[in-house]
């Protein structure tokens, strides 16, 4: 991998990311749209890792209040009386379901969706394309029929199970873990701003667990030394925009609704479809 491939997939990782697009897709249809093989496990660890510095970055203060929150109620062994106590406790159990599904499917979705070093199959294009399409039409539904009235200290833990379950599926490029868990969000009468906090909060523990096991996986495996200066431009091209993405996203759904993400998600379906047809 050049420079300038690792540039534009560690902007497309910041971009995509946080924004209900899918940026497990995105990383796959830029590849096959520009001719470029699979980057590989190392530069996934170096786009994982970005955009979880982003994440912490961005939220480093709810962190330190959730991780203080975390060992309050231990302490007084009770779990809801301070708004950061309970996040800490409602991430945990909406974590458990994206950690299982992770831990039994990882492999499997990798071994469908990614071909290192090999074209991407028009099978699994569209896969993405349907599940983009899909997903899209879901997101929809909540934004059109949800009432928008609640705020993230009113998430039940049976909420956060169900938002948990909907992070689990975003193993499925195209689905989108942001994409997911804000349209459980808005299902459950979040309001916008609030689910996307949620779900940016929910994310970081599985950003971090999934980066963390890559990077073991790559130290194992060994890492050339020609990868190192584009896993480097690549993770601080990830960090920085998914910053300023999740700055944006936050203040945009503010007064704004996701529907302009839907649109772009039909849109991508479809281009997908007409490129598999124009190659065949």
């Amino acid at each position: 991998m050049d420079l300038f491939q690792a540039l534009v997939l560690g902007v497309v990782q910041g971009l995509t990311e946080f924004m209900p697009v899918s940026s497990s897709a995105h990383l796959i249809i830029v590849p096959w749209v520009l001719g470029w093989h699979d980057p590989g496990l190392a530069f996934g660890v170096a786009l994982h890792l970005g955009t979880l510095l982003a994440v912490l970055t961005y939220f480093w203060r709810d962190w330190l209040d959730i991780i203080k929150g975390f060992f309050a109620s231990l302490a007084a062994r009770n779990l809801g009386q301070t708004l950061h106590r309970r996040l800490a406790w409602l991430i945990i159990v909406g974590c458990i379901p994206g950690a299982v599904a992770g831990a039994l499917g990882d492999q499997f979705i990798e071994s469908l969706f990614h071909s290192p070093n090999e074209a991407h199959r028009a099978s699994a294009m569209l896969a993405i394309a349907a599940l983009l399409a899909m997903l899209g039409a879901l997101l929809w539904l909540a934004e059109r029929l949800a009432r928008h009235r609640r705020t993230l200290s009113q998430i039940s833990f049976g909420d956060a199970i169900v938002i948990g379950l909907a992070q689990a599926l975003a193993l499925l490029p195209g689905v989108s873990r942001s994409g997911s868990t804000i349209t459980a969000g808005l299902a459950l009468g979040l309001r916008r701003e609030a689910a996307a906090r949620f779900s940016f909060l929910l994310a970081t523990p599985i950003i971090a667990g999934a980066g963390l096991k890559e990077a073991y996986d790559v130290l194992q495996a060994g890492f050339p030394a020609a990868e190192r200066l584009p896993f480097l431009v690549g993770f601080l091209a990830a960090a920085v925009v998914g910053y300023l993405c999740i700055a944006f996203l936050l203040r945009y759904l503010q007064r704004n609704s996701v529907n302009v993400f839907v649109y772009y998600r039909w849109l991508l379906a479809l281009g997908i479809v007409l490129l598999v047809l124009l190659r065949r």
